[in-house]
């Protein structure tokens, strides 16, 4: 076989193996989150068990915080990493130090429910389940709501997607799927927040930290 021919030859394998690789290049890997478009086909249709979204408009409800978190001006004497609950403010602030710190909106007890006091941060859990206790549906009941003895993580969940458990209580900060409730005293003892907030704090907040509701 002469030079030229080899050389066509080459050349001829050369085009075919960009042609392959073209082909069969691999897509970029976008990773979801609660803001990102992704989720939309991604995580959405993995937490409705691969059933259609019904609506964005009622994702985006459930995920996205009615009252915008701010950093804000500290000036108590507290250790960095604490969580302070402020009951009366319906606000939820994460000492960072150096007189800042971030403030959330959250929703708190309702009245008969609402309580005080200082707790450890004990368990952190992505997408819990919800297990009401024995009461809260005996109470639900005489209102003609029947809940479930126990539900998994998903949308439509009202721990939403992140909870963070205080002490041995069955008090938790969490997610919500009713995000008009914060900024308002509607819950049952636990401290709600919008699911792309608690995702926030969640990721910051370590076990062993110190959680302090107040009036």
């Amino acid at each position: 076989m002469n030079k030229l021919a080899i050389a066509l030859l080459a050349g001829l394998l050369s085009t075919a193996g960009t042609a392959f690789a073209a082909d069969n290049a691999v897509d970029p890997i976008e990773v979801a989150s609660l803001s990102s478009s992704a989720q939309k086909t991604g995580w959405l249709q993995v937490l409705s068990g691969g059933k259609p979204v019904k609506s964005e408009k009622k994702i985006a409800a459930v995920s996205r915080a009615p009252i915008a978190r701010e950093l804000v001006a500290f000036g108590e004497n507290i250790a960095p990493g604490t969580i302070i609950v402020d009951n009366s403010e319906r606000r939820l602030y994460h000492v960072l130090g150096s007189g800042l710190a971030m403030k959330y909106a959250v929703s708190v007890g309702r009245e008969g429910f609402i309580w005080t006091g200082s707790e450890k941060v004990t368990r952190k859990t992505e997408w819990p389940t919800w297990t009401p206790p024995e009461d809260m549906r005996a109470r639900e009941a005489k209102k003609g709501k029947i809940l479930p003895v126990s539900m998994k993580g998903g949308l439509d969940n009202p721990l939403g997607s992140r909870a963070i458990y205080l002490g041995s209580t069955i008090y938790r900060i969490h997610g919500t799927n009713q995000p008009s409730s914060l900024g308002k005293a509607q819950s049952s003892g636990c401290i709600r927040m919008a699911n792309e907030d608690v995702e926030h704090l969640y990721a910051q907040v370590t076990t062993g930290a110190t959680v302090i509701v107040r009036d």
